[in-house]
């Protein structure tokens, strides 16, 4: 690569970032850095009539939430600024007019309501109405009026749209990263309209313009925008532009069923689609964050649908994705979305986390549940049972016990107590009473030595213990739940037991 790598996400603020477009700014951000290159943000609000309120800070929180902050964006070293095209506005009039005078572009003056009647009546005859080289030049086109009656009838403030004159009968030969050699008809392309009389451009112009000025070196963006590919490619050659290296990402696919993983999926399914929660009138979408995800656990689970290193390693950090990254090892076909795989890779970071930084997250929780914290060592807690969860909101129903006497007994579990277990859990009180180091081990040890001593077979104690101490045969190691509850309150415990079952 001779020429400085420099790659772009360019989402429009029409909602909430899809989990999808999160991906692309990943992959784009992995090449970047991979290269030495530079990654940054443009905000593509061409389309006015679908702009969301919102939504563009949205984008901005959600890449720096999840660690893949943009280098050059809006009011941020703006190098080839503005970096929102509806602040750039001005500039496309000059390129849709060059477009004009070089014979590459054209007015169309057709009115939605003639056009709409052109594809019923196409459609009565069995046909598709396409706006292209077979009927351009009967319609209401500049190609077929004369230059002063469409000057006066732009003068005059008549509604027209520029469409692209497509050239007719030539086979595009491209070449994608991902897919390879791919070949286009132009006689099979339809004159997309770049620019609108509101003095707009439409996604094609702007985006072409821009990825020109800002000195776009590689264009990653989803597979849905590999049938523009050769539009963008007769563009560049229109303008007199070398045109970048293209690289379609395959989709990410539904968990269940055929098709592209919609935004209404998650909601359907309960899983999160979007990297932060999204309010609207109609309700709340669920975001990554709010869910409890770790950020480093989405992006590495994002990574790995459609790419891999080519071994069979799942757990990277950004920084072991950045040196593995290359386009070349990025899947063509689909990637099907797996929430439990999702689930697993979280469970995978938050095992890696810091005990006294996860007691930290939990202390809230607890808090909320009334529980006063200072009596309470919430690292140790957090360290016995964090193995066992996927997510921190997951805590408190793996460790109420701690903190709480079990109200109920699990009843599968009650057929454990048997005749002669209260006599057993009479004499266990005893043995407990008696012992002064009241750490894990030293419990462990007294109380097995008991039983040996006894001949008291393990089963007959051990389970109607934990059940007296957590209400059912669930936790993890009964003696370091008997340390941290405490000597007072496990023998309570028990005698509750005894009265209860």
């Amino acid at each position: 690569m001779s020429k400085q790598v420099r790659v772009r996400f360019a989402p429009s603020p029409t909602g909430p970032l899809h989990i999808g477009g999160v991906r692309t700014a990943l992959f784009n951000y992995l090449f970047a850095k991979k290269n030495n290159g530079v990654f940054y943000l443009r905000i593509e609000d061409t389309d006015q009539t679908r702009f969301v309120p919102g939504a563009e800070a949205y984008i901005m929180e959600a890449l720096e939430w999840l660690g893949i902050s943009p280098e050059e964006t809006v009011g941020k070293n703006e190098k080839f600024g503005p970096y929102r095209q509806s602040d750039r506005k001005e500039l496309y009039q000059t390129y849709a007019d060059q477009l004009i005078n070089s014979g590459w572009a054209y007015y169309a003056f057709d009115t939605p309501e003639a056009l709409d009647a052109l594809r019923k009546e196409q459609e009565a005859e069995g046909k598709t109405f396409i706006y292209n080289h077979t009927n351009r030049e009967k319609l209401d086109t500049s190609l077929v009026i004369s230059k002063e009656e469409v000057a006066k009838r732009i003068a005059n403030g008549e509604h027209y749209v520029i469409r692209f004159k497509t050239p007719v009968d030539e086979t595009l030969h491209l070449k994608d990263i991902i897919r390879g050699d791919v070949k286009f008809e132009t006689s099979l392309l339809d004159d997309k309209v770049l620019f609108k009389s509101d003095g707009m451009p439409t996604y094609h112009l702007a985006n072409i313009v821009d990825d020109h000025l800002m000195e776009t070196s590689h264009v990653i963006r989803g597979e849905e925008w590999l049938p523009s590919m050769p539009l963008h490619v007769l563009l560049y050659r229109a303008f007199g532009w070398d045109a970048p290296e293209f690289a379609h990402l395959p989709l990410i696919l539904k968990p269940i069923g055929n098709g592209k993983l919609s935004k209404r999926d998650g909601d359907k399914l309960g899983f999160p689609v979007f990297p932060l929660e999204w309010k609207t009138e109609e309700g709340i979408s669920s975001g990554y964050r709010e869910k409890g995800f770790f950020p480093k656990a989405v992006i590495n689970f994002l990574a790995l649908l459609g790419w891999n290193d080519g071994t069979d390693k799942e757990l990277f950090s950004l920084e072991e994705l950045v040196a593995s990254f290359d386009l070349n090892r990025v899947h063509k076909s689909g990637a099907k979305f797996d929430p439990e795989k999702n689930k697993w890779f979280n469970h995978q970071y938050l095992i890696k986390q810091n005990d006294e930084d996860l007691a930290k997250s939990f202390s809230p929780i607890l808090v909320e549940k009334g529980v006063d914290i200072s009596k309470y060592d919430v690292t140790k807690i957090v360290s016995l049972i964090k193995e066992r969860a996927h997510f921190v909101s997951e805590f408190w129903d793996l460790t109420d016990f701690f903190f709480q006497a079990p109200t109920s007994y699990d009843e599968k579990a009650s057929k454990n107590w048997k005749e002669e277990t209260p006599t057993l859990m009479q004499e266990l009180i005893s043995v407990l009473e008696n012992i002064e180091d009241f750490s894990s081990q030293n419990i462990e040890t007294i109380v097995k030595d008991w039983l040996t001593k006894n001949e008291i077979g393990m089963g007959k104690v051990m389970q109607p213990f934990r059940l007296s101490l957590v209400g059912a045969l669930k936790g993890p190691h009964l003696f370091d739940i008997v340390e941290i509850v405490g000597k007072e309150e496990t023998i309570l415990r028990i005698q509750k037991a005894i009265t209860t079952l």
